[in-house]
């Protein structure tokens, strides 16, 4: 007997593109039948008998207006089949849901890393609604680290009884790219305010580098890693944040502005930068969970030259776990962002649901 599962699609955008891409072409003994895709946040594809979506024509097909999140709820749960939510958005709106979701049977794989790192209570409610008969199941290793095995290895290593001391590491592609260019072990005139404008034109930025340079991105990662780690973390916003937004340019409008001003305060950071290398050390910008303190922060921190974190490259993410039967802590490290590897993440987390559902 052949095993298939239905599967919703919310976002077709840069990784929802990469996803339906990798998943039209999966070689896999389970049949995954795209009954709705929501293409924009106002068209999605789908029918009332639930045919499945042609993934090969998806782009040009005709549209119909998306469905509210309650009547989605109703029309997937009218096919009575095992079904997965997979939200390729960062839609506050749509993880603000995700109980109703899960409550109703429907399973969900997300990169979505709001859904797991705003108001504590919407954390408690997506777990609680887990925990009852008859519930969708979450997985949503792509909220940190785009693809790398780090959420899975966690939750494995505190479900057999281990427990974590800390856990450390530059989670954000971005910044890592910034901070590698910027900060070497050799003498470097580089100015910090060229490696952003840089950093942007390659495409490693937000749209508005801004969105990367206030450290909440980061701030959201460490949460939802403190969170699994036993930490009560209220939020992103209630622990010790670095900016590197210079205080002065907070209020620019602009990106154009923003980034034709940002010269002006090149010598802030580059004075720190100096400071370290007379330290044999290179900056970089990290999240750290010291669960023993009850402490997470994230910012600027300094790494001698031998350190496994000055010599990372590109915009690779790089976490250390320290934990009771990890003294010598476990070291992960590899691609952290891009399109490509999210969706992977996402599609593999979409597949082991499918396997236990």
């Amino acid at each position: 007997m052949v095993k298939s599962v239905n599967v919703a699609i919310i976002g077709s955008g840069v990784v929802g593109s990469s996803y339906i891409s990798q998943l039209k072409n999966l070689k896999s003994n389970i049949v995954f039948n795209v009954v709705y895709l929501a293409k924009t946040s106002e068209s999605a594809l789908y029918t009332t008998d639930y045919k499945p979506v042609d993934l090969a024509s998806y782009e040009t097909a005709t549209t119909s207006p998306i469905l509210p999140l309650n009547d989605l709820v109703k029309y997937l749960k009218g096919a009575n089949r095992p079904t997965i939510l997979v939200d390729n958005t960062s839609s506050q709106a749509i993880a603000d849901y995700y109980p109703t979701f899960i409550k109703e049977g429907i399973s969900i794989a997300t990169p979505n890393k709001k859904a797991f790192s705003s108001d504590l209570k919407s954390w408690t409610e997506i777990f609680q609604a887990v925990e009852q008969p008859g519930a969708g199941l979450v997985y949503h290793e792509c909220s940190v680290g785009a693809a790398l095995p780090i959420i899975a290895p966690l939750k494995d290593l505190i479900a057999t009884g281990d427990k974590v001391d800390s856990i450390e590491g530059i989670f954000s592609g971005t910044l890592s790219y910034i901070f590698n260019e910027f900060s070497t072990a050799e003498k470097s005139d580089v100015k910090f305010s060229d490696v952003v404008i840089k950093a942007k034109e390659l495409g490693y930025t937000e749209p508005d580098p801004r969105d990367d340079l206030n450290g909440l991105d980061v701030a959201r990662k460490v949460t939802i890693l403190a969170r699994l780690s036993g930490l009560d973390v209220e939020g992103p916003t209630s622990f010790p944040v670095e900016s590197l937004i210079p205080k002065e340019l907070e209020g620019v409008s602009s990106v154009a502005e923003f980034l034709e001003k940002l010269p002006n305060y090149d010598a802030d950071i580059q004075k720190v930068k100096d400071e370290a290398f007379a330290e044999g050390k290179v900056l970089r910008f990290v999240g750290k969970v010291d669960v023993n303190a009850n402490k997470v922060s994230v910012g600027i921190g300094k790494y001698g030259f031998d350190h496994p974190f000055a010599s990372l490259k590109g915009s690779d993410n790089v976490v250390s776990i320290k934990t009771s039967k990890y003294p010598n802590p476990l070291i992960i490290q590899g691609a952290g962002a891009g399109a490509e590897i999210t969706a992977h993440g996402v599609l593999a987390d979409t597949i082991k649901i499918a396997e236990r559902i």
